[in-house]
């Protein structure tokens, strides 16, 4: 007796089982992988553009406060894991090309509405948190991008497929506060707006084009929810919101949230304040080390040279995405939950190194650039590990979870952790860096005994 093959007239395929070769087709998979994928990389673009605009929001003009500036970058993790909650439940309804395809042309919105008001220091706080707001959108997305490609692929690939999706996707943060400093430098979006002039603490005003920050985007994603309307297939995995529900009944599903938290919510909410949290440590931000504003400032501390958070921002979150596609098919060859546990043992270790530089040194110049060095490569080591951390979950979550729960599962898990960024600038504003940092450990040793006992020791009742 033949088996049939996948039915792909319209939208919605047929006999589709990625377990059994004769129902499974590997090239609409691997199609579908790589264009959501494009989607989802500009996706973080979008939630992650207000990090690489915020820090330089006073020196083009506005003039908020360190605590403004902090809840600013915060509100994009708080709206992404809103959003989440809302994209988790999209795939078994809108299925995967509705869905990819409309999100991606929402990314535009906020990204529109920062390349408009970075041209002038005129909007209201309140406009800015609005646009803030919106590009959780972006964020969003991935609690839909994810679980919806998941459908397509064999479990014994989805940690490898996965880790691709999530990882590159992830370099949509990196990529975007790579380019931002070259992009407004140069005026070939000129005719979209006028020039403005950045001052930087102890330099001229530099004139510079914000602008092209954000419009240089909004071409890609118009091509990306082309593609994804004409190219993509969506598989009929049928679920209401309320059977979709059903996964708040097994533990595993709360002992995952916690271990996510812990690797992507630790990767978005440092990528998030990471620019800010340097300057106001040891940066403009800080006005032991600077003191005045504008063409006018100058640095206190005799023979110190600020670091420009914008030159090594994107360095922690492309380590991050880094280590997510590499380990993903380490993964795949030795389970998620080792590496989980080596996750989780290289965080507690990089944080610990981390936090004596939250308090810098500044009695010279040569104690404060040790203290900047040990921060920069503490957080580097803090992005590495939580990166491995963040292949390892999802390569664990379809391994303990039948395929339609485990869905839900990595959607659910992606949107709690999603408020990393708002969790990160309440607790660095509120109770401060340091003591933040070493809740940060805290939790992170709770999550290496619950990987442990549940899911990597010989015997573990849920081996993952």
């Amino acid at each position: 007796m033949n088996t049939p093959a996948p039915t792909r007239s319209g939208e919605w395929l047929q006999s589709w089982d990625p377990e059994d070769e004769t129902k499974w087709d590997s090239r609409l998979a691997w199609r579908t992988l790589w264009i959501t994928t494009f989607c989802l990389t500009l996706a973080f673009v979008a939630w992650f553009l207000p990090s690489a605009i915020i820090p330089k929001l006073n020196a083009l003009g506005y003039s908020f406060s360190k605590t403004q500036l902090y809840w600013m970058a915060a509100i994009p993790g708080l709206s992404a894991g809103l959003f989440r909650l809302v994209w988790m439940t999209l795939p078994p309804i809108l299925g995967t090309r509705k869905m990819v395809s409309l999100t991606t042309l929402l990314l535009i919105a906020s990204t529109l509405g920062w390349g408009v008001r970075v041209q002038s220091p005129t909007a209201p706080y309140w406009e800015l948190l609005t646009l803030a707001f919106l590009a959780g959108i972006g964020g969003g997305a991935f609690s839909g991008f994810m679980p919806s490609t998941s459908y397509f692929f064999p479990r014994a690939k989805q940690g490898t497929a996965l880790g691709i999706q999530a990882g590159l996707g992830n370099f949509g943060v990196s990529l975007v506060q790579l380019l931002t400093p070259y992009l407004i430098a140069v005026s070939f979006f000129a005719f979209l707006g006028d020039s403005q002039d950045m001052a930087v603490p102890g330099k001229p005003a530099k004139e510079v084009w914000f602008q092209n920050a954000a419009f240089v985007w909004i071409p890609l994603m118009l091509i990306g929810a082309v593609l994804a309307w004409t190219m993509l297939k969506s598989v009929p995995v049928k679920a209401n919101i309320r059977q979709q529900f059903d996964i708040f009944n097994n533990v595993d599903t709360w002992l995952m949230t916690v271990l996510y938290i812990m690797t992507f919510g630790t990767f978005s909410g440092l990528a998030a304040q990471f620019g800010l949290l340097m300057s106001n440590l040891y940066g403009s931000g800080n006005p032991d080390i600077v003191q005045g504003t504008g063409a006018s400032a100058h640095i206190l501390i005799n023979g110190y040279a600020l670091p420009d958070p914008v030159k090594y921002v994107f360095l922690g979150p492309l380590i991050g995405a880094g280590a997510r596609v590499v380990f993903a098919p380490l993964t795949d060859r030795m389970g998620g939950a080792i590496w989980t546990l080596i996750s989780g043992l290289g965080l507690i270790v990089s944080i610990a190194w981390t936090l004596p530089s939250l308090t810098p040194d500044l009695s010279s110049a040569a104690a404060l650039e040790s203290d900047f060095n040990q921060f920069l490569w503490g957080m580097l080591a803090i992005f590495l590990f939580a990166g491995i951390g963040n292949a390892s979950t999802f390569k664990q979550m379809p391994m303990i979870f039948e395929r339609r729960q485990a869905g839900g599962v990595i959607g659910w898990t992606a949107a709690v952790a999603a408020f990393g960024p708002f969790f990160f600038g309440v607790g660095i504003t509120t109770i401060g860096a340091t003591a933040f940092y070493a809740v940060g450990i805290a939790w992170a040793a709770m999550c290496v005994a619950i990987t442990w006992i549940r899911y990597a020791r010989k015997g573990a009742p849920r081996p993952s």
